[in-house]
């Protein structure tokens, strides 16, 4: 395995989209979503872990999933978890995992990933990403791996790359906003537009430098501690200095000002399990398209339901069409799946109504 090949694995998010089972204390990467016997950040690690170094992954996430970490990741050592004392979006949690990486291997190339995505040919997968390792090895370039549009999504960001390149990695030209319906539809038909997974390789050297021209301050903040990286005082200096850091994304931060991106049109089927919706859509189905995680079920009139419950639980559904059931413990859900994107305000009304100890 080539020891300069790096990961940082994204795992602070809360997926709040998949409530009642996704919770501020237990998000959806903790969970064995598709039903597979492996939570889906056992199954991101397992994908990279085939040709990036155990020792070389490091787990990005906050102070209060440090347990769950290590303990559905039980190859993993505490000081592979990088924690955020304090919620500030991509940028700032990527520098310092960046500068981490730097102090251990100057050499380093890295892949950063997020921990809640479905991948189907895990092969094809480490293809791209070592294709755009070589790009990154041999110039001062970004690679992002782009996903070929399958309809015109208004939840994703766009990658939009200069036509006429017969290379497989496209030069970047421009980043767009997630676009209502008309403009997705645009890109689409204009043949030169990905959606943004969020996957992105570089050179260690290549990323910290891009701060250091675009984030000065960002830059200046997380140096003046590389003494400390990898030791004991690692951890003061971060509760110190990490909540001063700009709340901004990778995106705005570096990806939309570097002029030296280069995008990979992915080989692989993806899918980032945003939604329900998203997840039914990876389930196998029964006759009548109901998808079902871990219930026993007597289904009648039933048709395109996304049913989830505890192991073994029986369910019994009559006449209900393409809604999303699902029990957990203290909350049951059903709820129409044309409108899964609503979930999320649902959440707020629950928990202004019955507090957070259910969100």
């Amino acid at each position: 395995m080539n020891k300069n090949y790096y990961a940082i694995l994204m795992a602070g998010g809360v997926g709040s989209r998949f409530w009642p089972v996704s919770t501020s204390s237990y998000p959806k990467q903790f969970h064995d979503m598709l039903g597979t016997g492996k939570t889906l950040i056992q199954k991101t690690f397992d994908r990279l872990n085939k040709f990036i170094p155990t020792e070389n992954i490091l787990i990005l996430t906050n102070e209060r999933y440090n347990d769950l970490v290590l303990e559905q990741l039980p190859q993993v050592s505490q000081e592979q978890v990088v924690l955020e004392p304090a919620m500030r979006n991509t940028a700032p949690c990527i520098l310092y995992a960046s500068l981490k990486i730097q102090k251990m291997n100057p050499n380093a190339v890295m892949i950063v990933a997020p921990s809640d995505h479905w991948i189907e040919d895990e092969k094809a997968f480490e293809n791209d990403v070592k294709a755009c390792f070589d790009k990154c090895e041999s110039e001062d370039v970004l690679c992002t791996l782009g996903i070929q549009p399958t309809f015109p999504n208004t939840g994703f960001g766009y990658i939009e790359f200069e036509k006429g390149s017969d290379q497989a990695l496209k030069k970047v030209s421009q980043f767009r906003e997630k676009p209502d319906y008309e403009t997705a539809k645009e890109f689409l038909a204009q043949g030169n537009f990905l959606w943004n997974a969020g996957i992105f390789m570089w050179g260690v050297n290549t990323i910290v430098n891009a701060f250091k021209n675009y984030q000065p301050d960002q830059f200046d903040l997380f140096q003046n501690g590389v003494s400390c990286y990898n030791t004991a005082d690692e951890e003061s200096f971060i509760k110190e200095n990490y909540p001063k850091a700009e709340n901004i994304s990778i995106d705005y931060a570096i990806l939309e000002q570097s002029k030296s991106i280069y995008t990979l049109p992915a080989t692989f089927d993806w899918n980032d399990l945003g939604t329900w919706g998203a997840l039914y859509d990876k389930l196998d189905k029964d006759e009548e398209q109901n998808a079902v995680v871990n219930s026993k079920t007597v289904l009648q009139g039933a048709k395109g339901n996304m049913i989830r419950s505890p192991k073994g639980k029986i369910v019994v559904v009559d006449g209900l069409e393409d809604y999303i059931i699902v029990d957990k413990e203290e909350v049951l859900l059903i709820y129409p799946k044309s409108k899964q994107q609503d979930i999320k305000k649902v959440l707020g009304l629950v928990k202004e109504r019955f507090g957070d100890q259910h969100a």
